[in-house]
């Protein structure tokens, strides 16, 4: 279970301490796009542009990593000048380790951002990267995510309460 768990676990992306973990040594931030960055099969909006381009201004690599398809991931990728990973088969090692040679960071030094804990943090926490979970931005979603979501709300519960009760392993690496 605890390959479940993030390392950590915010609201919104707006809500992550960037200038804390850059602080601490991490270069590289590694994205999902739908429900993370925005609403599951919208456009980059203006908001998701200036947050990215804030974190690059902080010195950070960028690098989207998704099971989506090429032309879905290059005109979401493109406008934000950051490299990208497509068909990355999460929650396979794979494609978290292509995006950190991709970025040039290691597992040291690399947090992975998403909203599904099946994909996402699953297949970061498999790499060996600080996870960050992210709760969805938009509750429409396709229905076989909508079936991960009910499993996922006892793992959030799990988390949530190991956490307030100190037992979490890796409670030294927060932020």
């Amino acid at each position: 279970m605890s390959k479940l768990y993030p390392t950590k676990y915010f609201d919104k992306k707006e809500d992550i301490p960037a200038e804390a973990y850059y602080q601490q040594g991490y270069r590289g931030i590694m994205f999902d796009i739908d429900n993370t960055l925005v609403p599951h099969d919208c456009p980059i909006d203006e908001t998701t542009k200036a947050y990215i381009n804030h974190l690059k201004d902080i010195g950070f690599k960028i690098c989207l990593i998704s099971n989506n398809d090429k032309e879905r991931v290059k005109l979401f990728a493109e406008p934000l000048e950051v490299d990208y990973i497509y068909k990355a088969w999460k929650p396979a090692k794979k494609g978290y380790l292509d995006g950190m040679e991709i970025i040039g960071t290691s597992v040291e030094n690399t947090l992975f951002v998403g909203d599904q804990i099946y994909t996402d943090i699953w297949g970061a926490n498999n790499a060996g990267i600080y996870s960050i979970l992210l709760d969805p931005i938009d509750p429409k979603e396709e229905i076989q995510i909508i079936l991960k979501r009910i499993p996922e709300k006892f793992v959030k519960w799990n988390y949530r309460r190991k956490k307030k009760l100190g037992k979490l392993e890796y409670d030294s690496k927060e932020i």
